[in-house]
């Protein structure tokens, strides 16, 4: 099972997505009952949904880039702690997510691009060499096919 809590920084998200929490939840179901192990674990975690104002703020505290970005995350446990936890509800981290860097004519698609991608750095997936690029695009993929059927 996973859930996720959605913060808006502002309602023009709206205009594209009328609930966002609703929307991630339906698409997290899909992933839900297509994996299997996903079905043996509860993960909870949190999207903040802004622009380029708080996604530059942030991407230069934290990663000393003082630039927009398209989307951040922040895991809660590094690789080994995370594969460690076993029991309960695990909070996996934020992902942040800038509307302006989100292609408009195909806002839904880009947007699922966008918090799956983050979703995944959550989950301890990387891309810093060709072999993790590779793997993490595979699930990516893997996943955005799952939930873009229905």
């Amino acid at each position: 099972m996973i859930k996720v809590d959605v913060f808006l920084q502002n309602d023009t998200w709206k205009k594209y997505i009328s609930n966002p929490k609703k929307y991630l939840n339906n698409k997290l179901k899909i992933i839900d009952n297509t994996s299997y192990f996903f079905k043996k674990q509860k993960f909870k975690f949190s999207i903040l949904l802004g622009g380029d104002k708080e996604i530059k703020k942030l991407n230069k505290k934290f990663r000393k880039k003082n630039k927009s970005t398209d989307v951040l995350s922040f895991p809660f446990y590094n690789i080994k702690e995370f594969k460690k936890q076993k029991k309960g509800i695990i909070y996996l981290g934020d992902v942040i997510l800038n509307f302006n860097k989100i292609n408009k004519k195909d806002f839904k698609n880009d947007f699922d691009r966008l918090w799956v991608h983050g979703f995944l750095h959550l989950m301890g997936y990387k891309h810093f060499t060709n072999k993790d690029y590779k793997k993490m695009n595979k699930m990516e993929i893997s996943i955005l096919k799952k939930i873009r059927k229905n």
